[in-house]
């Protein structure tokens, strides 16, 4: 594996907050499946919410392991950017109080879209992120898997 630029320590600094901003995003978003299976009596929405936060619990520990293995701590920073990614998150944990599906269902897409983006902008800058950049890219597939699962049922919804 590759070692993160150490030519600059701002360089290595901001690809660590890169990567600590993912697993803030990841880790919103498991326990907003986990709130979301407990709240809807949809047992389709259910076993879906079920399978998703169990694949930001892998997620979040393999985005954790590799931070760590950086000589970093895996706690998020708390900086103004990462607190408006997880505004997101926190309007799902709005929704989740009035146990509509439709409104669940669109807020989860938005917040898993705002990981997307997280997401495509490490991937885009790869010479930064070159030693993770299998690991990010698996994991984005697998989060706009469920954006696309999200947005099919959103739609099913509407009809």
């Amino acid at each position: 594996m590759e070692n993160i630029k150490s030519s600059s320590l701002k360089n290595k600094k901001q690809v660590i907050s890169d990567l600590k901003e993912i697993h803030q995003l990841i880790s919103d978003s498991k326990e907003g499946y986990q709130s979301a299976g407990d709240l809807t009596d949809n047992p389709e929405l259910k076993a879906l919410f079920s399978r998703l936060s169990g694949e930001r619990i892998v997620y979040a520990a393999e985005l954790g392991d590799h931070i760590v293995e950086h000589d970093e701590e895996a706690e998020p920073e708390n900086d103004g950017f990462l607190h408006g990614m997880h505004h997101t998150w926190l309007n799902i944990k709005q929704v989740l109080s009035k146990k509509d599906d439709k409104a669940l269902l669109i807020a989860i897409s938005a917040g898993e879209r705002a990981a997307l983006d997280k997401y495509d902008e490490c991937i885009a800058n790869i010479a930064d992120h070159a030693d993770h950049i299998a690991l990010l890219t698996e994991q984005r597939d697998g989060v706009k898997t469920a954006v696309d699962e999200i947005e099919t049922l959103i739609v099913r919804e509407n009809n």
